[in-house]
């Protein structure tokens, strides 16, 4: 993951933050990661960042 530091929109919030992470090609702010960090699985916003997840690309790995 790599820190990035000017405003980008999250992929989870969708607000535009200046600090966050890329997990691939998805931008998560650090406020959405706490969130995400301390949802538990019966939580009603447990299903919400799955769905939001689910945005995830992954690279394909060339060799």
């Amino acid at each position: 993951m790599k820190v990035i530091e000017h405003n980008e929109t999250c992929g989870i919030c969708d607000q535009e933050k200046a600090e966050g992470y890329h997990l691939y090609n998805l931008f998560i702010c650090c406020e959405c990661e706490q969130k995400m960090i301390h949802t538990e699985p019966q939580d009603s916003q447990y299903n919400y960042y799955l769905e939001k997840l689910r945005n995830l690309n992954q690279p394909t790995l060339n060799s």
